[in-house]
């Protein structure tokens, strides 16, 4: 099914490119954050047994899993409020205007550690100047083992917070990226980017997302494109998501 935009624009839905990482019942799975695996267990109760390969009569699964940690997820300023304000409520829209982008972390000295930092001039180069719904940040080097990695103690790249200065400048609400978190694994609790983003405790922005651990596959070029949003009803802060890019024909 084809779709006409107003700018005259035409997307094909038939050709959705899926950038979420699928959460699965397997240490391959991602995390981050020093949690657990996910697990997907069959209920038994009582002589029954939810699992049709153990005699049940069909798959009845309690799934354990941490949206922070586990996956591809959306997250709301309720991430770092005292309120925890559900991003279900607060994203009302579902699709956006967005730009593709790749960016090489930087080396930078802190203290005695090497860190990757994502930089301003970098995300400005690669943005320019036009207004934009969404960005959708690729690091590199890209490779398929961010589909599977371990983020504990790794001191993962991060964003340097100044980008936030641009993003308000061209208009920017949602940030995804394939990274686990915006900020430093270990910054002593400051959330630098975060905060500057959502603007708390000063004035805080209810409109804007961050979606962190996805997966840009290297078949997916730089540029723009329409994304869909879209996010499992779950009232929380943060809530697993499948963002999907639609390219401009």
């Amino acid at each position: 099914m084809r779709v006409t935009l107003e700018n005259g624009k035409t997307i094909d839905l038939s050709k959705g490119l899926d950038i979420s990482i699928t959460l699965t019942n397997s240490e391959e799975n991602p995390r981050a954050w020093y949690v657990k695996p996910p697990r997907f267990e069959p209920v038994m109760e009582n002589g029954w047994v939810g699992e049709v390969a153990q005699g049940g009569a069909v798959n009845f699964r309690d799934i354990y899993f941490n949206p922070h940690g586990h996956g591809t997820h959306t997250e709301c300023l309720g991430h770092i409020t005292q309120e925890i304000y559900s991003v279900n409520e607060r994203l009302k829209e579902f699709f956006f205007k967005a730009k593709v982008i790749s960016i090489t972390p930087k080396e930078i000295q802190n203290g005695d550690d090497i860190d990757h930092v994502v930089q301003y001039d970098d995300m400005k180069n690669a943005l320019g100047t036009e207004q934009i719904d969404a960005v959708v940040l690729r690091t590199l080097p890209n490779t398929e083992e961010k589909k599977h990695q371990n983020y504990s103690s790794t001191n993962p790249p991060y964003l340097d917070k100044s980008i936030v200065d641009l993003f308000d400048e061209l208009g920017v609400k949602h940030f995804l990226l394939d990274l686990p978190s915006v900020d430093r694994e270990s910054d002593g609790g400051a959330l630098a980017f975060h905060h500057k983003f959502w603007n708390v405790p000063e004035n805080p922005n209810h409109e804007r997302t961050i979606t962190e651990m996805i997966y840009v596959d290297n078949h997916i070029t730089d540029g723009e494109y329409i994304l869909n949003l879209q996010v499992a009803p779950f009232d929380n802060d943060a809530s697993p998501s499948r963002p999907v890019l639609y390219a401009f024909e």
